[in-house]
């Protein structure tokens, strides 16, 4: 249960940080992205497919760009994963038996 967990932090984690990289770099390849994050091509590819889907980059002839939905998007980012991180918080068992 918690590894699943684990696992989709760690590839939300990708996704940002693959945005990050498209965010202040625009227009950026998947070569440089995977040279720059140590992550496959493969990994890259897909982290851009999601972000693609949710219309948080495009892709151009020059490597993937913003889109007018990434500055609301990131605005409230942290917002968001403070939400998450409290979520958390409260499941907390402090007594264990």
């Amino acid at each position: 249960m918690i590894t699943k967990l684990d696992e989709e932090v760690n590839m939300l984690n990708r996704h940002v940080e693959i945005l990050r990289l498209v965010i202040d770099n625009e227009p950026i390849g998947i070569v440089t992205m995977s040279n720059e994050t140590g992550y496959a091509h493969h990994k890259v590819r897909y982290s851009l497919r999601i972000l693609e889907e949710e219309n948080l980059i495009d892709p151009s002839s020059q490597g993937a760009i913003t889109t007018e939905q990434t500055n609301e998007f990131v605005e409230k980012l942290d917002t968001r994963l403070d939400e998450v991180e409290s979520k958390l918080i409260e499941m907390k068992i402090e007594n264990p038996l």
